[in-house]
């Protein structure tokens, strides 16, 4: 447990003071004005991207939905997509940064889908078939005897 608070307190401290000593030297090099006016930029390009993106995922979850399967990875990616969204209107290029490579679809989904695999939740993919979750489905027929 004493991992978990180091971690907690480089992010909460040491992420700022970082993002504010970058946004110093940014703007002794452009001034500030040009600084605030890059840090509203990229605040506007990464809120427009989010939505388009998330508009997709949801098309994508509906569409699932009306197959009748459930929409998990849309899902996760939609919560991602919710954080990347934050992480771009905070003030600063390290969040940024961040912010904009979980944009990349593909990375965005591999990240979720490392993390599932992680925790058991999915097997890997075998040759020319689908992702599974760990807990298996087992089909058949019934039939009720009275």
């Amino acid at each position: 447990m004493p991992f978990a608070g180091l971690v907690f307190l480089l992010i909460f401290v040491g992420a700022p003071l970082i993002e504010l000593y970058l946004l110093i030297e940014v703007g002794s090099e452009i001034g500030a004005i040009p600084t605030i006016g890059l840090s509203l930029f990229t605040a506007a390009l990464g809120g427009w991207l989010v939505r388009m993106q998330g508009f997709e995922v949801l098309f994508r979850a509906q569409s699932q939905m009306g197959k009748r399967e459930v929409p998990a990875l849309e899902l996760m990616e939609g919560a991602l997509l919710l954080l990347v969204g934050f992480s771009l209107l905070l003030p600063g290029f390290i969040t940024d940064a961040i912010g904009f490579l979980l944009l990349i679809p593909p990375l965005r989904r591999g990240l979720i889908v490392h993390w599932l695999r992680s925790r058991g939740k999915l097997e890997p993919a075998r040759d020319g078939e689908p992702e599974q979750r760990a807990d298996h489905i087992i089909e058949g027929d019934f039939r009720r005897e009275d």
